[in-house]
């Protein structure tokens, strides 16, 4: 095995796309004709070693994953519990990416209802995590294009599920990669670069913190897609942790605890393409444990509702009221429609159901209006903002 080293750069040709008579012939005059692109390092065979006290912390990271699952698994209704952690992993990924939505907007965009578009963003975000967490076996490049074409569907400029076929960059403006902040590998190398790293996620030599947080920060080096890049890596990573067995059970919102030192993550990236795996390593092994430290206080808040819920109704076991009240900690936007079809009853029975929460204070109705009425677990949506309060950024 090789040592790791930094990124290298060629010097390639830059024609702009930019229609000639959308820009001045002074601006098209300062367009650089050449920019510097970034050549990765194959890592598939690449020998990584972390300090002594940092490969301590990766390990008690890896463990606190393992007991934060195991605890989810037997805290209140298990299958709601494992959708709000899923939600709340993917709306922290998003607000990485400044896409912030509330609790409330999440929540009706996945039951299909009118929503903001960065509801709809986030929500599609869900699904791609959910497409991370269901993989089986060993992640491959089909395995990330599905996460790529979950996340983007409807986004045709971003081509979901295709590596990108066009040069982009961070920073600057968007006359010209010339003078970016960083520009990622050509096109043409980026099937090469992609087939490199799942060769790299595939090996099992590799203690679990330092393997995902490599092939994080390498993916993000090559940034395979037009858009969504960081969006999906974060999702890759939660599948290398479910084919690990770290978690099996949920999804621990490593991202809420990333976007809390979103400065040092980022800066971390670029450390990583300069050769030091060290930094980046640190921050998802110190994101681990803040998101495990979150998800506790969310169970807590959430087991809190719903046995005030069932103290409230005192519904009979195994009565419809009593499943929309498991239903509802992890679906908190309700309409008939899913109802029926999450819990098998007909339209009357899930009709008979909300009345009754209605009345004991569990679900309010959004709107006035009689058809498509949504109704809301305002209990639920007001943990889900806390939580999203507590993982706020702090440093950016």
């Amino acid at each position: 095995m090789t040592q790791f080293s930094e990124v290298t750069y060629e010097t390639l040709p830059w024609v702009s796309r930019i229609p000639p008579d959308l820009i001045s012939k002074r601006q098209a005059s300062r367009i650089p004709k050449t920019y510097e692109a970034a050549v990765p390092v194959s890592i598939a065979d690449v020998r990584f070693e972390v300090d002594t006290g940092l490969a301590a912390m990766a390990e008690e990271a890896s463990h606190l994953l393992m007991r934060a699952d195991e605890d989810a698994a037997h805290s209140i209704s298990s299958a709601p519990l494992a959708a709000v952690l899923l939600r709340t992993e993917s709306a922290a990924s998003s607000q990485i990416e400044n896409l912030t939505v509330s609790a409330r907007q999440l929540a009706i965009a996945e039951i299909g209802q009118a929503a903001s578009s960065n509801a709809q963003l986030v929500a599609a975000n869900v699904d791609a995590m959910r497409s991370a967490i269901d993989t089986v076996g060993a992640i491959d490049e089909a395995t990330i294009l599905r996460m790529h074409e979950a996340l983007m569907r409807g986004t045709r400029r971003a081509k979901p599920g295709e590596w990108r076929d066009v040069q982009v960059w961070i920073g600057s403006s968007g006359l010209s990669p010339a003078n970016a902040a960083y520009v990622p590998p050509a096109p043409q190398r980026v099937p090469a670069a992609m087939a490199d790293l799942v060769a790299f996620m595939q090996r099992d030599d590799l203690p679990v913190i330092v393997h995902c947080a490599v092939a994080h920060a390498q993916f993000e080096t090559i940034h395979p897609f037009i858009d969504g890049n960081g969006r999906t890596g974060r999702a890759v990573m939660h599948a290398m942790m479910r084919w690990a067995g770290v978690t099996r059970f949920a999804t621990v919102p490593v991202s809420a605890g990333l976007l809390s030192r979103v400065d040092d993550y980022v800066a971390a990236l670029t450390a990583f393409r300069y050769g030091d795996i060290q930094p980046i390593v640190q921050e998802v092994a110190q994101a681990a444990e803040r998101a495990v430290r979150l998800q506790r206080r969310l169970t807590d808040e959430l087991a809190s509702v719903e046995a005030s819920w069932r103290d409230a109704a005192k519904p009979r076991r195994g009565s419809a009221l009593a499943r929309l009240i498991a239903f509802a900690i992890g679906q908190p936007a309700l309409n008939v429609e899913t109802i029926v079809r999450a819990l098998g009853v007909s339209p009357t029975a899930a009709h008979h159901a909300i009345d009754q929460a209605v009345m004991a204070g569990i679900l309010t109705s959004a709107s006035d209006k009689k058809r498509n009425r949504v109704w809301l677990a305002q209990d639920v949506l007001d943990a889900l903002d806390d939580f999203a309060a507590h993982a706020e950024r702090r440093n950016r």
